[in-house]
């Protein structure tokens, strides 16, 4: 049960153990932590790690730089998995159900491995959380936010669809369908009163609050937290979450190839990210179009 003495190295993350508290930071910084291989398969090496180092009692993940996740890394498509999802250079949609649904290398299960820790899994949200990177912080069991962090699903609009399908049961029928269809972003505070998070704070108060709240967590005995982090876990496993992250993924690589989609990313890779996505948000004015008070502050930054 005990891992070895060394803390393991990552690409793509940083890993680290005090006071109970195993502490796993998403470690691309100039990029905004965006999703690219081997993210997913260490994060998931990194949990299993906390959660056999009979030391660590509370797990918290958290992003460097002045984002949580802005997403997966879509500038030149997908051609960071084109191995697993195409073939002679052409999606092949049979590789790709594969790999958006086989556990041994699905990015959405490699993440899920936080809602499968017998260990609470505490998000530290600033900054943006958008995309994947919010499907990956609504699988931890406790998410607390900046005030200002930003927190939504554009790909609602183009280029996706719910991966972990932790939107939907933090948001319950009425506003999943609001949100499902606009791909409308929260603030942090907006969040809190949806339900889908637990707390927001000034950002000048975020570590602190999270820090108090793991040691809030590891003052309890590890079996309790185990126990009652698998009841509450049990009971959204019976209303179907496999199925759902079993169809979420499959519909992403469906919209993903879509003759909208397909000129999305052309259109992308010629005129550049920020061109698309302006476009795309433009008529919302939200995410990046939106005013400077309904997006984070830049200079809202975590030094790990």
């Amino acid at each position: 049960m005990t891992p070895p003495a060394d803390p393991p190295t990552y690409e793509t993350l940083l890993y680290a153990v005090a006071d109970q508290v195993a502490t796993i930071t998403l470690n691309r910084p100039e990029q905004l932590n965006t999703i690219v291989p081997p993210m997913p398969d260490e994060m998931e090496d990194a949990v299993s790690h906390a959660v056999r180092d009979q030391q660590v009692k509370v797990i918290v993940v958290r992003g460097a730089g002045r984002a949580f996740c802005a997403g997966y890394d879509f500038g030149g498509g997908f051609e960071h998995w084109d191995e697993l999802i195409t073939t002679d250079g052409a999606w092949d949609p049979g590789k790709d159900f594969a790999f958006a649904t086989a556990p041994a290398v699905s990015p959405t299960q490699k993440f899920m491995s936080v809602w499968r820790s017998p260990k609470p899994v505490i998000a530290q949200v600033h900054g943006w959380c958008v995309g994947g990177g919010s499907d990956f912080a609504l699988c931890a069991d406790l998410i607390v936010a900046s005030e200002d962090a930003v927190i939504g699903t554009p790909y609602s609009r183009m280029w996706g669809s719910y991966l972990s399908g932790m939107w939907l049961y933090r948001l319950g029928l009425t506003k999943a369908k609001e949100y499902a269809l606009t791909g409308k972003p929260f603030t942090g505070i907006e969040a809190v009163a949806a339900g889908v998070i637990n707390q927001a704070v000034p950002f000048a108060e975020l570590e602190s609050t999270v820090a108090a709240l793991a040691a809030d967590l590891a003052s309890i005995p590890s079996s309790q937290l185990a126990a009652m982090k698998l009841i509450v876990n049990q009971a959204y496993e019976n209303m179907g979450l496999a199925s759902t992250q079993t169809l979420g993924p499959i519909l992403d690589g469906l919209m993903r190839n879509t003759p909208d989609a397909l000129e999305f990313i052309q259109r992308a890779e010629r005129d550049g990210v920020r061109a698309m996505v302006a476009e795309r948000d433009g008529r919302f004015g939200d995410y990046s179009q939106a005013p400077p008070e309904r997006r984070p502050d830049p200079a809202n930054v975590i030094h790990p």
